[in-house]
């Protein structure tokens, strides 16, 4: 379970001004959510405290009862690298790394076995219809198969929680449309928790249910 509690935060630069307002959320597994808002409404500062890549001024996130809070930098990263998966809107991809090396990336950081790695990143990657596309590079890609590996890679090591910050800004209708619902699907298929973030009510129609966060304030859409 992730569980957001009286998240708290401010930025005292250059005005003071608070960003997230008593955020209260609770998700399990295989929930899949979409929270909505306009460009500096604090979508992405809030996926930055559930990844613990920034600390709230006050309020808890546990993950499985965890507090990412009260825990260091180190702690926080172990955490973040084994039980989190992230999709971008860049795709960011390494252009010198083949499809099949760039899914495995998370499961090698994870300390998983070569051969073993290989052998889940392509169960992955057939999973999202990339399995006749394993040798090649990046550059040779479309916009929607890159997002593909992306999410091919996010979901590899079967994360926990996956966040996903506007993963079809770049992409076209068509492409993100089926993007959107490649994530979902998977989501589910691993029973992680989904969380994306999106200005575009289109995108955040894929979601099981969908919050906005406006003046700091998350409320249900």
């Amino acid at each position: 379970m992730l569980s957001l509690s009286h998240l708290h935060k401010a930025y005292r630069e250059p005005d003071a001004r608070p960003v997230l307002q008593d955020v209260n959320l609770e998700l399990h597994p295989g929930e899949y959510i979409a929270i909505v808002g306009e460009s500096g409404s604090g979508k992405s500062t809030l996926l930055n405290l559930v990844a613990g890549l920034e600390l709230p001024d006050s309020g808890k996130i546990l993950l499985d009862n965890r507090d990412l809070t009260t825990l260091d930098d180190g702690a926080r990263t172990r955490l973040r690298r084994s039980r989190m998966g992230f999709v971008f809107q860049a795709f960011l991809l390494l252009p010198h790394l083949t499809v099949l090396d760039n899914a495995a990336l998370s499961l090698k950081l994870n300390g998983v076995a070569h051969r073993e790695a290989q052998q889940r990143a392509h169960a992955m990657l057939e999973a999202v219809g990339l399995s006749g596309l394993v040798h090649r590079f990046p550059g040779t890609l479309s916009g929607g198969e890159s997002q593909r590996v992306a999410i091919a890679r996010a979901l590899a090591h079967r994360p926990q929680v996956v966040l996903a910050d506007e993963p079809t800004g770049n992409l076209d209708p068509g492409s993100a449309g089926q993007v959107l619902a490649l994530l979902r699907e998977q989501i589910r298929s691993c029973n992680s928790i989904g969380i994306l973030v999106t200005h575009s009510m289109a995108a955040a129609a894929s979601a099981d249910r969908c919050y906005r966060l406006d003046g700091g304030v998350l409320r249900p859409e």
